[in-house]
């Protein structure tokens, strides 16, 4: 039987899933991201996979073929951290809005938040729509290269 991938929308109910963040403090940030995501995207939310609220869809093709969807935002409210996926590269890309944003950490396309009070919240919006941008730009360009 075929694995299925993880990363999948679902029908779960997004607020449901929030109204269950056990820590009184990442639920209220929660909440707001997820505020926040929607108005940047104008996407509504969808929980994808077990924990991931996730906003509008990207289609991603590697040059060896494999493909598939992911959230063009979102974010997760896990145990230790507020986790906002961006774009590959923000870090480097966007290190003018990095160094006004506050106390965070990062991964490859992650940014680790303990809580949003340690944060310029416009300072985040702006990440996140730079990230939504880039990501739109470069799936209607690869769009355009892929034959017909």
């Amino acid at each position: 039987m075929a694995k299925l991938p993880v990363m999948q929308p679902t029908s779960a109910d997004v607020r449901a899933f929030l109204d269950a963040v056990p820590n009184e403090t990442r639920r209220a940030d929660a909440k707001v991201l997820c505020r926040l995501l929607g108005e940047v995207t104008g996407e509504p939310p969808v929980l994808w996979g077990p924990s991931i609220v996730g906003f509008g869809t990207l289609h991603y093709r590697y040059e060896s073929g494999r493909e598939g969807s992911m959230p063009l935002a979102g974010f997760s409210p896990r145990k230790a951290h507020l986790v906002v996926n961006l774009m590959n590269g923000f870090e480097a890309r966007d290190h003018k809005l990095m160094a006004r944003l506050g106390t965070y950490k990062t991964g490859v396309s992650k940014l680790y938040i303990k809580t949003l009070a340690d944060i310029d919240l416009n300072v985040l919006r702006d990440l996140v729509e730079r990230s939504a941008r880039i990501s739109r730009d470069a799936e209607r360009a690869a769009r355009l290269m892929r034959p017909h």
